[in-house]
């Protein structure tokens, strides 16, 4: 992500409707989430990114997210989205998770 701060809702819409097209550009995708950029995430933010996961889970691909800020990972802990996502600490760390 470029943004900091993702809560606008035109740009949450445009950021689904820009992943959502790369999920259905071919079968099993691999993709992966940097936030670090990111200081804060919104309600709706965490809501597509749910949405982003089953898309991906749907076309037996693989989601990862990494360089989540401390403030925000508190968040997906508390919303235990941390069980749902596969969340590393750098995008090394997130590359090299991905199965073949």
């Amino acid at each position: 992500f470029v943004d900091r701060n993702i809560l606008d809702e035109a740009n949450i819409q445009a950021i689904h409707d820009e992943i959502a097209a790369i999920i259905e550009a071919g079968p099993k995708p691999r993709l992966l989430i940097s936030f670090s950029n990111v200081d804060h995430l919104s309600s709706a933010a965490l809501g597509t990114l749910i949405s982003i996961n089953n898309r991906v889970k749907a076309q037996e691909g693989q989601l990862r997210l990494a360089n989540i800020d401390p403030q925000i990972m508190e968040v997906f802990m508390i919303t235990r989205l941390n069980r749902i996502f596969s969340i590393h600490e750098g995008v090394a760390d997130a590359m090299g998770s991905f199965e073949k």
